[in-house]
């Protein structure tokens, strides 16, 4: 099976597995059909290990093969890292801005479900555009043999985006089911917010391997982007866990896993 996969088109291979990514965003989406309460100690202990998966591939399968690439295209490495990883961060913040300013205006507004939802739907949904572009970019940089790129470390990139869209599927389709909407409407909607990822994923894949000049600058950002993610909600959110001590552990064996496999098979 791995061999069939690793024989397919590096394109075809970020698509697949954000198609797998979108699976687990709607498999979280789904308990809202079987289940009245979610656990919250699993959800956030998932969190906890998505955010030190996303940590340790965030330098080991996009800033260092991106810095290294850097060097090899003659750039300055450095600046290279640094705008890059600053811009895909503050894309995110100034999204995070934008919303809350939405969110406060919606807020003061007395009969306003359907915004409020739709502005949940798409927070969500913003967050998934970068993380698929973080897995298409991994997949594309195989193209170029990077120290580090490696078809194990894209993989368990996308596995640790996988597990973090799960919580995410359902934070949005349990609060649409508190606003009235039926169980189906609900988990179809929780399960949209995952959709864009395999088709950021392909765009990331296509444009890093047709515009090599673009490649360095597109790890870093997708780091930048995860680092954002990891440090405003994945993190907070484990932490607001009673056990956050057991939160912080599951962090560090996400961490210690993806540091493993990437300098394993790096």
């Amino acid at each position: 099976m791995l061999d069939w996969f690793s024989s397919l088109p590096f394109a075809l291979q970020a698509f697949i597995a954000t198609c797998f990514t979108w699976g687990v965003t709607a498999l979280g989406a789904s308990l809202v059909i079987f289940f009245k309460k979610i656990n919250k100690n699993v959800m956030d202990a998932m969190l906890g290990f998505a955010a030190g998966v996303m940590i340790a591939a965030s330098f080991w399968s996009l800033l260092s093969p991106g810095i290294e690439m850097a060097e090899n295209l003659n750039l300055n490495s450095s600046l290279v890292a640094v705008i890059g990883f600053l811009f895909g961060g503050s894309l995110l913040f100034v999204g995070d801005k934008i919303f809350d300013i939405f969110n406060k205006k919606v807020k003061n507004k007395s009969n306003n479900n359907f915004k409020r939802s739709l502005m949940l739907i798409f927070s969500i949904t913003l967050h998934n555009i970068p993380e698929g572009l973080a897995v298409g970019v991994a997949f594309g940089s195989l193209a170029y043999g990077l120290e580090g790129a490696t078809l194990s470390s894209s993989l368990m990139l996308a596995l640790g985006i996988g597990l973090q869209n799960f919580p995410e599927g359902t934070a949005v389709s349990v609060p649409l089911r508190r606003e009235g909407y039926s169980r189906a409407k609900s988990f179809f909607y929780g399960q949209l917010s995952g959709f864009v990822e395999p088709i950021s994923a392909l765009i990331g894949a296509l444009l890093v391997i047709k515009v090599q000049y673009l490649l360095p600058y597109f790890l870093c950002f997708a780091a930048g982007a995860m680092i954002y993610v990891v440090v405003q909600e994945l993190i907070p959110e484990s932490q607001s866990n009673k056990k956050k001590n057991l939160m912080a552990l599951f962090t560090l064996i996400g961490f210690s896993i993806m540091m493993f496999l990437d300098v394993s098979f790096g």
